[in-house]
């Protein structure tokens, strides 16, 4: 098992260093230039203040070195946890800036992946053993699965937001409110916080209701399941054992559609103008601030590898045959 996970260790490890190297390079070949956006947002007019104002920032962004330094002195401040000043809030750290919007996705994409995996594993289970319940949750389940983030995320905001207006559409809370612990702020968050779950949760949910219908058809048809029934085994026993081999490649199918999840969850975010990671990629590209956009993406990429890291520990945990092939390889 040590031997396992060593390899998916330095699997994931490799990925990290291509993705954030990837990740540098991208807002360096980008068109424009940071520095004089900079300049144009300060409202100077004096041409010699501008030329000493160029050159400040260029020195102190490191732009006026070589690439091959810059991507140096990157990972070596990467390696002291410095991420950078934002230019879009300059002098405000990136770290700083994320940190403050890291609640926000996380508190968005951690019960929308969950719940909509435990539930529409749920549904399917119970869809494939009714015929009443399948010729309801497969069309639907397909209709939500085929729905792009971004339009649902428009038609709940349309629908609920502004014709019904039971939800509000935009923000993570209310701007007349300060942030705190108190019961006001706490219900006016999750009121604001709603509509953007529902986008996420409804178009996970179809696509693994629809999985988990069609893997428990598979293994209720299955050899070892005709056999089962041959002998006389109680079908809820037959089912129970189809559950557990069935939810196996739901697991793997989270691990491999994490990526997809969190992008949807970004959009997402940029539909609702929630405070999210979403909102601050948007913000770092329209403002072309590299050290924000390249410290964003970091934080995605190694919060993806670190769930797909600890899927893979569940899936050896719930599956005796990766284990047993994993001691059959030492020995």
């Amino acid at each position: 098992m040590r031997q396992y996970f060593g390899r998916k260790l330095l699997v994931y490890g490799l990925t990290f260093f291509v993705a954030v190297t990837i990740n540098w390079m991208v807002p360096r070949f980008m068109p424009g230039d940071p520095v004089s956006s900079m300049v144009a947002r300060a409202g100077v007019s004096n041409p010699g203040a501008v030329e000493t104002m160029r050159t400040y920032y260029t020195n102190l962004f490191g732009f006026d070195q070589p690439l091959w330094k810059q991507y140096a002195n990157f990972w070596a401040a990467l390696f002291q946890g410095d991420f950078g000043i934002s230019i879009w809030v300059f002098p405000t750290p990136v770290s700083e800036v994320i940190m403050g919007a890291v609640p926000y996705t996380l508190g968005l994409m951690i019960p929308s992946v969950l719940l909509s995996w435990v539930v529409g594993n749920w549904a399917g289970a119970f869809a494939a053993r009714r015929r009443l319940l399948d010729n309801t949750v497969l069309p639907v389940g397909y209709v939500l699965t085929a729905m792009p983030y971004m339009w649902l995320a428009v038609l709940l905001a349309w629908g609920l937001g502004v014709v019904a207006g039971v939800f509000p559409v935009a923000g993570g809370y209310s701007f007349s409110l300060q942030p705190s612990l108190s019961v006001e702020f706490v219900a006016d968050l999750l009121h604001h916080w709603v509509l953007p779950f529902l986008s996420l949760f409804l178009v996970a949910l179809g696509g693994w209701a629809i999985g988990m219908r069609n893997m428990i058809i598979y293994e209720l048809e299955s050899d070892y399941s005709n056999y089962l029934s041959a002998l006389g085994a109680p079908q809820r026993l037959i089912r129970r054992y189809a559950f557990r081999n069935a939810v196996l490649p739901q697991i793997t199918g989270l691990a491999l559609q994490l990526g997809v999840l969190v992008a949807g969850a970004l959009v997402t975010e940029i539909v609702f103008s929630y405070p999210g990671l979403g909102s601050l990629i948007l913000k770092a590209i329209q403002n072309q601030d590299f050290f924000l956009l390249q410290g964003t993406f970091m934080f995605i990429v190694l919060g993806v590898l670190i769930a797909n890291f600890i899927i893979d520990i569940v899936y050896v945990v719930v599956d005796p045959r990766t284990r047993a092939g994993m001691a059959g390889a030492q020995a």
